[in-house]
């Protein structure tokens, strides 16, 4: 297995796991989530690649990673100038965010970027992303039915939505046929366990049964078989893992391989500032607020004093909600917004500013997004490698620092 160091390699079959195989290459079975805005960018990215795993930049607003192109965007006045600069520096961004993963990867592994659906330029993103050579786009927040024609042009890149649930695995596999396409690999994100954005609508919705891997994954496979298509795709699990013994878990389910956000989050490659790493690694599940509104979405976050504070005001704001003439953002990052639309039910803040707070480690007005468990090495910051040779079953560097599982 060329892509992966014999360390690393010699753990994962002495554990008994299977490699994920994708895009023709053995890879490590640990995929490292997509996270903005640019938690995971280059740094973290590369280096989980150059492990020979799967490493995801997010693509919204990297422009944040590079401050030529904030000093070229910022102060300027809301309108059509406004956002045409702020998104053509985004894409710029991207490109060279890229570029630098692959160099940092040197051949191993896979880069893939994570494209939100929910953004309004999510094409041009898609478009950016495999101009400058990604091997993968992961697609979610919303059913990427275009992303096929989006990236027509590019045949051998690896496409790979995000759903959670048996029923969406089978409405984008029949859309995609259609178009003469299957996804290289499927994410089943469990919205009751993941960070971030999730994949159910109301939050009432967070337990039922049809998102359990235990059912999810079954099923999708069971679809697959029915369905008569030309090869299997892998399925990878995603929300609240956090061991050795969860990936053999899901494997025996059936799963591929599985992703993980929050325990990338808080290595020291992580792009993100170390005060962000220090909320998130410090949290816990009492610390969760499953039930702050994003994108109209509920969404799985740390309960931070600005968390705390706006839900306590939450109800009023929504009561009161309006249509703003345009984004004070200047360049509209969603494509339904609760504060610019006046779109009562959903959350009434800058989803893009505390996100951004976030990534400074500003925890006064950051929004902190996190997924549900203990973290491997508890409340320490430690690296890449020594969470891949955690999550392999290989020791903890001592014997306190090590979460149970």
């Amino acid at each position: 297995m060329p892509d992966i160091p014999d360390e690393l390699c010699n753990l994962m079959r002495g554990s008994g796991l299977a490699p994920l195989r994708l895009g023709g290459r053995d890879l490590l079975p640990v995929v490292q989530g997509g996270m903005g805005v640019g938690v995971s960018a280059h740094r973290l990215a590369g280096t989980v690649a150059g492990l020979g795993g799967v490493g995801t930049l997010s693509s919204v607003d990297l422009r944040r990673h590079h401050a030529d192109l904030m000093e070229a965007t910022t102060g300027l006045a809301p309108g059509d100038a406004a956002k045409a600069a702020i998104n053509a520096a985004n894409l710029e961004a991207i490109e060279r965010e890229v570029r630098a993963a692959r160099r940092l990867a040197g051949g191993a592994g896979l880069v893939a970027v994570n494209v939100m659906r929910a953004v309004a330029d999510y094409a041009a993103s898609v478009r950016r992303a495999l101009q400058a050579g990604a091997d993968a786009i992961v697609m979610g927040a919303g059913l990427p039915l275009d992303l096929p024609d989006l990236a027509s042009d590019h045949p051998r890149a690896l496409l790979v939505p995000i759903l959670s649930d048996a029923r969406g695995v089978q409405l984008v596999v029949r859309k995609w046929e259609r178009k003469k396409r299957l996804p290289d690999a499927i994410v089943i994100e469990h919205p009751r366990l993941a960070g971030g954005h999730l994949g159910a609508a109301r939050v009432a919705d967070l337990g039922d049964p049809r998102f359990d891997f235990e059912r999810a994954i079954p099923e999708s496979l069971a679809f697959f078989r029915s369905a008569g298509l030309e090869r299997e795709i892998p399925l990878i699990a995603a929300g609240g893992i956090r061991c050795l013994d969860d990936i053999r878990r899901l494997q025996a389910l059936g799963a591929a391989g599985v992703q993980l956000g929050t325990p990338f989050a808080v290595t020291t490659e992580c792009d993100a500032q170390p005060a962000f790493k220090r909320v998130l690694a410090q949290a816990r599940d009492e610390d969760m607020a499953e039930f702050v509104s994003v994108a109209g979405l509920p969404a799985r976050a740390v309960r931070t004093p600005w968390l705390a504070s706006y839900l306590k005001a939450e109800q009023r704001l929504q009561a009161v909600a309006h249509a703003k003439p345009r984004c004070t953002k200047a360049f509209d990052c969603l494509a339904q917004c609760g504060l610019r639309d006046g779109l009562g039910g959903w959350g009434q803040f800058c989803i893009d500013n505390q996100l951004a707070a976030a990534l400074r480690g500003d925890v006064r007005h950051g929004l902190f997004f996190r997924g549900a468990g203990a973290l491997p090495f508890g409340d320490q910051i430690r690296s890449v490698h020594e969470l891949l040779v955690r999550l392999l079953g290989g020791p903890p560097a001592t014997a306190a620092t090590a979460a149970a599982c």
